[in-house]
């Protein structure tokens, strides 16, 4: 018996109850995976209250920073990016990991991309962590736009390899420059960018975002000419990983991730 949930804040959105559970079904497994609203400074507090019937937990904004201190034990992944979004019973209590970094790669897989050459993250947040640490070493340059100077030293600390560079919120000319796109702000923010995006778009946006559906940046760089990938992929593809750890099977990934995405955009579609 699987038993989990998603927690955050606000967490009525989340797809994930409904991802999860059609995979465990497909698994033919039993399971209970719910949405629990947890806000930002009580993770401790509710994870005292769990027994040893929860199997795991997945865990979005505010929570990914948050549960680093509330964990028996931290992957060295998460270690180096500073966050989590998954939480998992072991014999020692509950050990902390990101599936977030692996999640983006197969959803650039999946679509027939990768993170080579020049990479663009808008974001510094807990999931440009994730990602930056993901392009490291495959990105010839990974440049970071944000807004926040006290999130510069965190992601920095998640590239080693590839050159890594900084700058202000309204330098246009990146756009044009980029070979992959990623925006991880939180809803609207990376819309205010849209009139810096080249008349005709030839790269790569992938926009962690699947509410609104779709994204306004992500519809007006398809309009463009440009690929897009959204949010729904990663969800999916971090969930598919979850989905692993707390089953300990593994099954083929592409016929899951297509079984998922069926239901999820009708999901997505019936509530827009």
């Amino acid at each position: 018996m699987i038993k989990a949930a998603v927690l955050g804040s606000p967490i009525d959105h989340s797809l994930s109850p409904l991802l999860h559970t059609i995979a465990y079904s497909e698994l033919g497994l039993e399971s209970d995976y719910t949405r629990i609203d947890v806000k930002k400074g009580e993770l401790a507090a509710f994870l005292k209250q769990c027994d040893e019937s929860w199997t795991g937990f997945s865990l979005t904004m505010p929570l990914k920073e948050e549960v680093l201190g509330c964990s028996e034990e931290i992957s060295g992944l998460s270690e180096r990016i500073r966050s989590a979004n998954t939480l998992f019973r072991t014999s020692n209590g509950f050990s902390a990991t990101s599936t977030d970094t692996s999640g983006f790669t197969h959803a650039l897989s999946a679509h027939g991309a990768d993170a080579r050459g020049e990479v663009l993250i808008i974001g510094a947040g807990a999931t440009a962590r994730a990602v930056a640490a993901a392009c490291d070493g495959i990105a010839t340059r990974i440049t970071i736009m944000n807004r926040s100077p006290s999130r510069i030293e965190a992601i920095a600390n998640c590239v080693e390899l590839s050159e890594l560079l900084f700058i202000p919120w309204d330098e246009s000319e990146v756009f044009d420059t980029a070979n992959l796109i990623i925006s991880t702000t939180p809803q609207g923010a990376s819309d205010r960018l849209i009139e810096f995006f080249p008349s005709r778009a030839s790269s790569l946006f992938f926009d962690v975002l699947y509410k609104p559906w779709p994204t306004k940046a992500c519809a007006e760089w398809g309009a463009r000419g440009g690929q897009i990938i959204d949010g729904l992929d990663l969800l999916i593809h971090q969930g598919i990983d979850q989905v692993e750890i707390f089953s300990g099977l593994s099954f083929d990934r592409l016929s899951m991730a297509a079984l998922m995405r069926l239901h999820g955009i009708r999901a997505l579609d019936s509530s827009t």
